[in-house]
């Protein structure tokens, strides 16, 4: 089975904000010496023409691997494109600017998409936010997953965007309102509600060991997806103690890739075919909307 990484904006000094094919194409490569078969490279929040140029950058990558496989057999695969924003929640902009947040409208997502509508794999809404939920609704028509995340969506809002059609949340417990015994919040229904699929960052840092085994002990194991979160910052292999964070110690990105994260989570006792499950069969069923 192949390993696909759906949320990576870059690794080993390259991301996502940039305008060079060949940064694009190292990521690609990297990923791949990690072990990393197929990649959704995620484009930052930013105002709307910065984001389009970056999805031009990735789909003038995906192109030219597509034109010449045989090349660049040596790349992760780059299959689509994750929109992580700009209908965000500012009040849980974790790392992301929030000045290039704004309010979810249609005018906005077609001028965001328009041409690229081919590669948009995924997009992060915030559910609460004012028309978001019509939002979700026309963007699952159009047969792009919407996760939601970067929230502070209540347990209702965050139903809500469900049943509108949203599939998957963005890298659980951060960037979300805490779990409340009154108000459980986005973090209580995606833990609760066995169909919606679950962005899980399981490098040392984002998440507490016993918080990933809650994670696993409560949702179906095909609902579990492993995802790097990476960044420019993220080095290439794993260093004790390499944690991304900026001077304010807010985490701005996953320590390792997605095969070191399994690695360390098999060594901790984790199941080691559910733990390979979250990394191949279920982001692929998520991709492909089964």
């Amino acid at each position: 089975m192949k390993t696909i990484d759906i949320h990576t904006h870059g690794i080993g000094g390259f991301d996502t904000r940039t305008a060079s094919r060949k940064q694009i194409l190292k990521i690609a490569e990297i990923q791949m010496l990690g072990g990393v078969n197929e990649i959704v490279p995620t484009i930052y929040a930013g105002d709307i023409q910065t984001m389009r140029l970056h999805m031009k950058t990735i789909k003038n990558s995906m192109e030219l691997q597509q034109e010449a496989r045989d090349k660049f057999t040596a790349q992760a695969a780059i299959i689509g494109v994750h929109l992580e924003g700009p209908f965000l929640n500012p009040d849980r902009c974790g790392a992301l600017n929030s000045s290039a947040f704004i309010k979810p409208s249609v005018q906005a997502f077609n001028e965001l998409i328009e041409g690229f509508e081919d590669i948009v794999k995924i997009i992060t809404i915030a559910p609460e936010l004012d028309g978001a939920v019509d939002l979700i609704r026309l963007i699952t028509k159009l047969g792009i997953i919407v996760s939601m995340g970067h929230s502070n969506a209540t347990y209702s809002q965050a139903e809500a965007g469900f049943y509108a059609g949203a599939r998957g949340v963005t890298h659980l417990f951060n960037a979300m309102a805490s779990f409340h015994h009154r108000e459980p919040g986005l973090a209580g229904f995606a833990l609760s509600n066995k169909d919606i699929y679950v962005e899980t960052i399981a490098d040392p840092y984002h998440l507490h060991p016993k918080t990933i085994e809650l994670i696993f002990t409560a949702k179906p194991p095909d609902k579990i997806i492993i995802v790097s979160d990476s960044v420019k910052e993220t080095r290439t292999t794993p260093v004790a103690g390499a944690k991304i964070a900026d001077s304010k110690n807010i985490l701005i990105g996953g320590a390792t890739t997605i095969m070191e994260s399994a690695r360390r989570l098999i060594q901790l006792g984790f199941n080691e075919d559910k733990i390979m499950r979250c990394v191949t069969e279920n982001p692929a069923r998520y991709l492909s909307h089964t």
